[in-house]
């Protein structure tokens, strides 16, 4: 199956640079510390960024690649809204970039079917627990998690690209253990508590308008 080289290859380059800077940024962690649902946030967020970068490009396969990272993993949803960031949601981005390339529409009907029927089986485990919520104007939403002691907690928010997303993680007396506010909607923060225990996530929408946020942690 053969798409065009200039898309594949943009798109090979990106999934090359996300992982190398996702392995870097993993180096320094322990491994048994690093669980399967843990990896899984990663990879749904290097999904996001390669989204991302397809659309800043206009390359299709750049968003093909992004499906097939994210049909990877499995997630657990809580609450009643729907996700935005789908297999097939990015398929549909693809399609809808690629025009009449006939080579890049016949590649995506051949991935469609797989790629959405769902996970049957993933070295992610029972994947990350994934919440949508819709935040208006400069509104903050927290909420309480339970850490694990001697695991990482893993934690990411993906905003609809509408506006810029503040993350914080606290730990049980109110301490700022992770920051990630630099102005995007992709902030990620890994904490290793070295004991287990409550600790609270707050999500701030930092634009004027409002905006959906997808919430990964494991």
């Amino acid at each position: 199956m053969r798409i065009g080289g200039r898309t594949w290859i943009g798109a090979g380059l990106a999934i090359s640079l996300l992982f190398g800077c996702a392995a870097m940024a993993a180096a320094g962690q322990d491994d048994l510390a690093n669980t399967p649902a843990a990896r899984g946030v990663t990879q749904v967020l290097t999904a996001a960024e390669l989204a991302a970068w397809g659309r800043d490009r206009n390359d299709a396969g750049a968003l093909i690649m992004a499906a097939r990272l994210l049909a990877e993993v499995p997630v657990r949803q809580a609450g009643d809204e729907a996700p935005f960031l789908t297999a097939a949601s990015l398929l549909d981005e693809a399609a809808a970039m690629a025009g009449d390339n006939p080579g890049v529409v016949d590649a995506i009907d051949r991935l469609r079917d797989p790629l959405t029927r769902g996970v049957r089986s993933s070295t992610f485990g029972a994947g990350p627990v994934l919440t949508v919520k819709s935040l208006q104007a400069r509104e903050r939403w927290a909420f309480d998690v339970e850490a694990r002691g001697g695991e990482i907690l893993r934690v990411a928010a993906i905003g609809d690209g509408d506006t810029n997303i503040d993350l914080v993680v606290r730990d049980a007396r109110g301490a700022v253990v992770c920051r990630d506010g630099f102005g995007d909607h992709y902030p990620v923060c890994t904490v290793s508590p070295r004991a287990g225990g409550q600790m609270q996530i707050d999500i701030v929408n930092r634009g004027d308008v409002w905006t959906k946020v997808q919430v990964l942690s494991n």
